[in-house]
């Protein structure tokens, strides 16, 4: 046998792999709210793949979308079990949508910061199934095959998720909206300007600051809109005044990074309804702010 020969099967393995990768990435992101833990899984799944008997798989995309999605459950389950004892609020890790677009690309559905957060709420197999029909529109019958359930319950299941949702969120605003609230926002932050606080927050506003521990977060999110309001303005001296800021996009939405001496300390959020700022995440926790980190060395 001449040299080459043997490795084509494994080069046809790896573009099959290398075809859905970003879709298996999006699924076990949506799924786990991690993007550290959904590569996990990803790398999981190629790993499993090279060992399977690849000739009696007649759909690659199929199979590995089956394999990724039982394996991002299995890890969800686990990681309820985790969250626990994590210190102060959990918040998901934000991807950059700007470096990596097609992750908000299928359909932007299931991937906002608030969504994800609604989504820890329920129990996975719900939020997965929320996930393959709402951000990846996969029929009813195909959600029963990956979860190993009926067309009837799969049904039920999107549609318990949807009202878990609709309960949770009021009617949404536009991006420009959005941002320019954002960036009301923002200068009453750092002002510490009460009055123009209590004019952008919605009544039941909530504040969670995600640290992982670090000192400074708070431990408890902050909820209604008069704690809230006092609570940035009593916070602004210490923080803001060290602070430089720069616009990013986090999960398909406007964001901005907060930088203390060039190094990130904090990527701010919000969620925006017709009511005004219903959300505030403040994601602190250094491990969770890599992708950006990365994104000012590069």
């Amino acid at each position: 046998m001449h040299a080459g020969a043997h490795p084509a099967p494994l080069d046809r393995a790896t573009e099959d792999f290398l075809s859905v990768r970003p879709r298996l990435f999006g699924i076990a992101y949506r799924i786990l709210g991690s993007a550290a833990e959904a590569e996990d899984v990803v790398q999981e799944a190629w790993v499993r793949w090279q060992n399977t008997d690849r000739a009696a798989v007649h759909e690659p995309g199929a199979f590995l979308t089956t394999v990724t999605t039982r394996l991002s459950i299995n890890l969800a389950q686990s990681a309820r079990v985790r969250r626990e004892t994590y210190v102060g609020p959990w918040l998901p890790e934000p991807v950059d949508t700007a470096q990596d677009p097609q992750l908000g690309a299928e359909r932007a559905e299931a991937v906002e910061m608030a969504v994800l957060l609604l989504l820890e709420k329920l129990n996975p197999v719900e939020r997965t199934a929320y996930v393959l029909r709402e951000a990846f529109d996969y029929p009813y019958d195909r959600i029963a095959e990956i979860l190993g359930t009926s067309r009837a319950n799969a049904r039920q299941l999107v549609s318990r998720a949807r009202r878990h949702l609709a309960d949770e969120r009021r009617e949404r605003v536009d991006p420009a909206t959005h941002r320019r609230l954002l960036e009301v926002f923002l200068s009453a932050a750092r002002t510490g300007d009460l009055a123009v606080l209590e004019e952008v927050l919605s009544a039941d506003v909530v504040s969670y600051a995600d640290g992982g521990g670090i000192r400074g977060a708070s431990k408890i999110p902050v909820v209604g809109r008069p704690h809230v309001s006092r609570y940035l303005a009593a916070f602004a001296p210490r923080f803001w005044p060290q602070a430089d800021t720069r616009w990013v996009e986090a999960n398909g939405r406007p964001a901005v990074l907060v930088l203390a001496g060039g190094t990130a300390v904090a990527l701010l959020s919000v969620d925006v309804s017709t009511d005004g700022i219903d959300r505030i995440m403040w994601v602190m926790n250094p491990a969770k702010l890599f992708p950006y980190v990365e994104s000012l060395t590069g």
